[in-house]
């Protein structure tokens, strides 16, 4: 059983630690979504590859037409669907060999605030998460790393005991203005949407009966 001090890791590392193309991969997926350091891909990499097992497993129990094979493919297609990483209508165990890493780290709560415009970077999205200000449903949640189903994506928001629930709040019209300016992205050329303020319009046609 081990000494409840000295935890078991749960997760494993690389067997081939300096590997460039492996490596350069984890860096974009950490600047991508924020992550703290390899460990949490790691960790997501993990549960990634146990899924994939049991599916692989499931496959050689039902050609041998094991009964509770089927009602353990449809336990982890389930689990899976509620998690929101298999396509919608009937997912089969082909579309859990199918994901990748980036399915998993998607359903991280650090992501979904970022995607849903409660913070204007990553970054951000994770420090207003471990600050409490974010809350699911009834319940703040403070571990970034939090995995939400499918049904508690709508209920995502700011905690009402967080000064960010005020609207007028500086930091909500800051990541407001920011999500503004991606959405309208400044033009080199000429006035109207995406243009620099203070930029020449350009000439429109000339009067009629001009002198």
């Amino acid at each position: 059983m081990g000494d409840p001090k000295f935890l078991r890791r749960t997760y494993d590392t690389p067997k081939h630690p300096w590997e460039q193309a492996r490596m350069d991969e984890e860096r974009k997926l950490l600047a991508k979504y924020g992550l703290k350091n390899k460990r949490e891909l790691w960790k997501a990499e993990s549960l990634l590859r146990n899924y994939r097992r049991q599916a692989r497993q499931l496959q050689a129990r039902l050609r041998a037409k094991e009964p509770q094979a089927e009602k353990e493919t449809k336990w982890l297609l389930d689990s899976l669907a509620r998690l929101g990483m298999l396509p919608t209508g009937t997912p089969s165990l082909d579309d859990v060999l199918a994901l990748e890493t980036s399915d998993l780290v998607q359903r991280r709560l650090q992501w979904i605030v970022y995607v849903k415009g409660l913070a204007a970077t990553t970054h951000q999205a994770r420090q207003l998460i471990v600050h409490g200000h974010i809350s699911v449903g009834d319940h703040r949640v403070t571990r970034p790393g939090y995995f939400v189903r499918s049904e508690e994506e709508p209920r995502i928001a700011y905690d009402g005991s967080s000064p960010l629930s005020d609207e007028g709040h500086q930091i909500r019209s800051a990541i407001r203005a920011k999500a503004e300016s991606a959405a309208n992205p400044v033009s080199p050329m000429g006035e109207g949407p995406g243009a620099p303020p203070g930029a020449p319009s350009a000439p429109g046609p000339a009067p009629a009966g001009g002198a």
